[in-house]
């Protein structure tokens, strides 16, 4: 007797642990896929707005989905049509004639019936819509503002920024882990420290050294990109440390194959480092993409180098209605999700490498 109580004591300790955890697991994915829900419900919302009309936007009774009202085509003119409750049940009738105590409606299906009398307010009636996405947003955006023109302005301070602060930070990140220096530990730290600097606090006098006064770069390109070919600390951070995750026993192989210090950094620490430095170029690229006081600041006086990011700031002045802007921003955020979809596998790769063989 004995053992059976205790055979069964353990049965039930087995299945309170296997409930617990079934039921942990559930809220523990519930709790995820309401976060994730609340963080992309502005997303959802902007897209979703970017394909309504305006008079949908003006409607306070119109549904959440991109939606038109139903009108009908009666005596030469175009007529809403409601959902109009009788004691006999719910119909679906034109307004013809508004009043306020009462209306006259028309039966779309019947026009040769006649005028239909119902009392009451039309106001608190429901109008009928129908699903409708009005892509012609992004066409007006594209024929009111130069797209192309700000696409290869974005691109050309994206690129040539892009090859050079992976080209600076790279060099410096592999000496930094390869090579001894003397005071090369205070040199690392020194340019860790310039991370805690704000750049609020150097925007004045770059400004000064950037203006027509010293430099005299305002109104063009270079404030934007020649910073980019000193490369960044933070990147040479992230390369640093991960370079040093490379044992040297591979450099010291290439060494006796007559390899040299560049030919080592080409053909050993860069393919085994690849993940780590396309995430660098990836930060770096959603980084200058959206990058907006440096280009108000230098190329608000040219408006033919005007960034996207600059030029959707400043669409608010031309006028352009709600839709029109959210239409905007999802042209600005398209290019980045491509990027970022086209360059996942390579986060997966890191992951296998660092678990794996580093």
């Amino acid at each position: 007797m004995k053992r059976s109580s205790s055979r069964r004591g353990g049965y039930e300790s087995r299945l309170s642990l296997r409930l617990w955890d079934f039921t942990g697991s559930a809220l523990v994915n519930l709790f995820i896929l309401i976060f994730l829900v609340s963080y992309l419900s502005p997303l959802t919302y902007m897209l979703v707005t970017a394909v309504k009309s305006s008079d949908q936007l003006s409607d306070a009774g119109a549904p959440i989905l991109p939606a038109d009202a139903t009108t009908f085509f009666y005596d030469g003119r175009e007529r809403r049509v409601y959902h109009v409750p009788f004691e006999d049940g719910e119909r679906v009738l034109a307004l013809v004639e508004p009043h306020t105590a009462y209306s006259m409606f028309i039966d779309p299906q019947d026009p040769q019936a006649g005028p239909i009398r119902w009392d009451g307010s039309y106001r608190r009636l429901e109008g009928v819509y129908h699903f409708s996405v009005h892509l012609e947003n992004f066409t007006n955006l594209w024929e009111s503002i130069d797209y192309g023109l700000l696409l290869k302005n974005t691109m050309i301070v994206v690129a040539v920024g892009e090859v050079g602060i992976l080209v600076a930070s790279i060099f410096v990140a592999y000496g930094f882990s390869r090579f001894r220096v003397p005071g090369g530990k205070f040199l690392f730290f020194l340019l860790i420290a310039t991370i805690m600097i704000p750049d609020s606090i150097t925007l004045v006098p770059t400004f000064f050294m950037y203006s027509k006064k010293i430099l005299g770069w305002t109104g063009s390109f270079l404030p934007l990109i020649v910073p980019n070919l000193f490369g960044s600390a933070i990147y040479i951070f992230l390369l640093r440390q991960n370079f040093k995750s490379i044992p040297r026993d591979l450099d010291e192989a290439a060494m006796i194959d007559g390899a040299g210090p560049m030919r080592t950094l080409v053909s050993i620490i860069l393919p085994q480092a690849l993940p780590a430095v396309v995430t660098v170029g990836l930060l770096h690229f959603f980084n200058a993409w959206n990058e907006l006081r440096m280009a108000s600041l230098y190329l608000s006086t040219r408006q033919d180098l005007r960034t996207m990011p600059f030029s959707a700031q400043a669409f608010i002045t031309y006028g352009f209605t709600p839709e029109v802007l959210q239409a905007s921003a999802i042209v600005l955020m398209l290019i980045p999700v491509v990027v970022l979809f086209l360059a996942q596998r390579f986060f997966m790769q890191d992951m296998v490498v660092t678990g794996m063989e580093k």
